[in-house]
């Protein structure tokens, strides 16, 4: 199997605004944000499905999805953080979160067009990033 785009960004191939990384995981912002603050969190192996992860790579991802989604919701204040896994775009299991106040927000379709907002990105990441 050819090398995901995360997994390129896993490697150091493609910049990222990454928010937080270990030795399993890494979480980083979409750079075509359903909502300010929306992150990608994916595991470091590079398998399709999330069912079809090993079990200690699927433990490790929800860690770090619960670990980033509550420094979300601590930071940038959401009434909520809603999480997505729809595993279409990209052949790498990959958990969207997303912070929001309504149910429009959360279904706001980005333009995936539209050039990104790099300057903004890096606030965001450098605001939400997680030490360890």
């Amino acid at each position: 199997m050819a090398d995901s785009i995360f997994t390129r960004i896993i490697k150091g191939e493609i910049p990222a605004h990454k928010v937080y990384e270990d030795a399993k995981t890494l979480a980083f912002l979409d750079i075509h944000p359903v909502q300010p603050g929306h992150v990608l969190v994916v595991p470091k192996a590079q398998v399709e499905q999330f069912q079809d992860l090993a079990d200690e790579d699927f433990q490790a991802l929800m860690a770090t999805v619960k670990k980033v989604a509550l420094r979300q919701k601590a930071v940038l204040r959401p009434k909520r953080v809603g999480l997505q896994v729809v595993g279409i775009d990209v052949p790498h299991v990959h958990v969207h979160l997303i912070p929001f106040n309504t149910v429009a927000e959360f279904r706001h379709l980005p333009d995936m067009a539209a050039e990104p907002d790099h300057t903004a990105l890096a606030k965001i990441a450098a605001t939400l990033h997680i030490d360890e």
